[in-house]
Parts: C-alpha cells; structure tokens; sequence
C-alpha cells in the first residue's frame, strides 16, 4: 500500500520541553505552540522552578510570551531538590499548577546542580507523589564519574529506576528521552506506571554523527546519542505502536556561542520542525498509520488527560529547517539540521 501524500491526525503535544527564560523563552515559545496544544515544561531554569509560587510565575512568563492567535497550554513541573517540601508540592498539584515533578540526579546535565544528589533523601516526597497521583518524570542518567558517559543511562535503570519502581509500584513515572536498547526493553516489558518518551533526534542520529567530518557541537545532548544499534532499537520501539511510548521532542535552545566553545553546553533545538521530524521517521519505517498513537493518543492517556479536539495536516513535500534563530543583536540559536530539507510539511490546525 502506498504511503499517504497528506496525514490527518489529532493535534500532538510535547511531552518534554526546554523553553528556558527571558528573551529565549519569548523566542522559542511560538515555535512550540503552532504545533502542539500542550507541553510538559522542564524547570531547570537558574534558579530551578522548585516551589509553586516559582512554578506559577514561570507559567505566567509562559503564556504572556504566547502569541494570541494560538491555542496552547503549558504543563509544569517542579524541581526536586533534596529539601522538596512535599506539602508545597503536594498544594501545587491540587491546585492545578504543577502536573508533574522533575528528578534530575545532581550533575546529569544543564543547569542540574540543585537536583538530587541521593535519591533516598526524596523518599517521602516520592511516596507522597504515588499517594496523590502525580507523575514523576526521570531524567535517567547515572552521574558517577566512574560510570561511561555511554553507560550512564543503562546503569541508571539497574541501579535506581527497577529499584524504585519495586520500591513504589503505584508511583508513574516517565523515563525521558530514552537512548538506549536496555531503557527501551525496560519500558516496554514494563507495567503500566511505566512509560517513555523519545526525541526525533534520537531517532535520527547516532553517536557517529558527531564527529562525522569533525566535532559537531550542535550534536551534542544529554543523554548522549548511542551506538547504531541502540538508535534503531528505541526507532524501533518508538514506531512499534507501543501504548506507553510517547513524543518528547526536548528541543532545548542555547545560544550558537554556548555550543560552539571550548566546553560546549548540552541540548538540541528541534522545535522549529519538529512535527515534520518524527513524520520522516515514522514514514521511513513504514509506520505513519502509528504517528498519531505516539504523537496525540498515548502521552493524554498516560498523563490521564483529554486527546485534543482539533487536528493538524502533515503533507508529503519539502520543509527547510531555518538558519539561526535571532534572539538579540547578541544571540541566535542554531536550529536542528538548520539548511536541510525534511521531506513532510505542516500544513495547518484544522
């Protein structure tokens, strides 16, 4: 059966996202919103969005940086830190202004030194969080220095994430931008507190493509892209149709300068195409009759939240992803393949 030229599907959300703060945050905001209706927002700012009263004006920064003519709702998170207070926490998810907390292990990546340098020294917090049914989200990386870079994600599983879920079975969580054949397997033979997310660009490069002609710092995330193999395993999982697998883009902008220096920051901007990145995936894999599952139905069914009314139209034709993204007179950022040309459109919101 041939692959559709044109693919209707129930408007996406971002279940992992960097918008960061300030002139960036105004920036990028758009980007995100003319694709997706909601999405999850990381708190990792400086400081970290760790209280309610934090997390309430991030939202309002948020929003006020939403263009009017758009539909679109931000999903917070808090920041766990080793003094998370878990009443506060606990206030903010009944009021509805935090939908799910962030473990980011002390060190795992940008601005993360506040995270949790034990993850005992947050039990009661988790404990609370599988009380009151609120989803923590991982960021699933192991940070000792004895411990690969490439096998930090791997580790991680074994030593903290099978633990915890014997430990806490009705806690949810969400293993975030999976990288790895062992975190794919975990998840998908998993129960179902157990879920995913995945990037469209680990489904696009490997750990080669970084250094393909030389260092290519605009590459470079965390976690950090694989062997071959573990790319087309999470691909794999991704495309399969599997109901706790979900789209994540963590499109997270830094400015050209922070990634092209002498120790170059961490993270991807996909955000400018990112629906018409997973659409080549999906479509190249021969799975597009599964994008709208992965991108529109399994992260509201996870979260517990309504599937979106309206639609998006994807159309079979060509998308250059757009050269740097000015911010100020001394700040662009560098979108993900800037210059290249992915093979599907966004065609509108119906």
């Amino acid at each position: 059966m041939a692959a559709p030229e044109r693919l209707v599907i129930r408007r996406p959300d971002d279940w992992h996202l960097h918008f960061r703060d300030g002139a960036i945050l105004e920036r990028v905001v758009p980007y995100t919103a003319r694709q997706f209706a909601r999405a999850i927002v990381m708190p990792n700012l400086t400081p970290p969005a760790a209280t309610t009263a934090q997390i309430a004006a991030y939202r309002d920064r948020v929003l006020a940086a939403t263009p009017d003519d758009l539909s679109f709702t931000p999903l917070m998170t808090a920041y766990l830190t080793d003094k998370t207070d878990p009443d506060d926490l606990a206030r903010g998810h009944e009021a509805g202004v935090i939908t799910a907390a962030k473990l980011y292990p002390a060190g795992a990546t940008t601005n993360s030194d506040s995270g949790v340098t034990d993850i005992a020294k947050i039990d009661g917090v988790l404990r609370r969080m599988a009380e009151i049914d609120m989803p923590l989200l991982v960021h699933g990386e192991v940070t000792h220095g004895s411990v690969d870079i490439f096998d930090r994600e791997a580790v991680f599983i074994e030593e903290i994430l099978k633990p915890l879920m014997e430990r806490l079975p009705d806690l949810r969580v969400v293993l975030e931008h999976i990288t790895t054949a062992e975190a794919a397997e975990t998840v998908r033979t998993g129960g179902d507190t157990l879920a995913a997310t995945v990037t469209a660009h680990h489904l696009i490069i490997n750990r080669t493509d970084m250094f393909r002609g030389g260092i290519r710092p605009h590459l470079y995330c965390l976690p950090i892209a694989k062997r071959e193999r573990h790319r087309l395993a999470v691909r794999e999982f991704a495309t399969s149709g599997h109901p706790r697998v979900f789209l994540g883009t963590d499109s997270a902008p830094h400015p050209i300068g922070a990634k092209e220096s002498a120790c170059g920051c961490a993270g991807i901007f996909s955000a400018p195409t990112a629906l018409e990145l997973y659409a080549q995936a999906f479509d190249e894999d021969g799975a597009l009759d599964r994008l709208e599952g992965f991108a529109s139905l399994n992260g509201p069914a996870f979260y517990r939240l309504p599937v979106n009314d309206d639609r998006i139209a994807l159309v079979r034709g060509e998308t250059v992803a757009p050269g740097p993204v000015v911010v100020d007179e001394a700040t662009a950022i560098l979108p993900f393949q800037s210059g290249e040309t992915i093979p599907w459109r966004l065609e509108a919101v119906e």
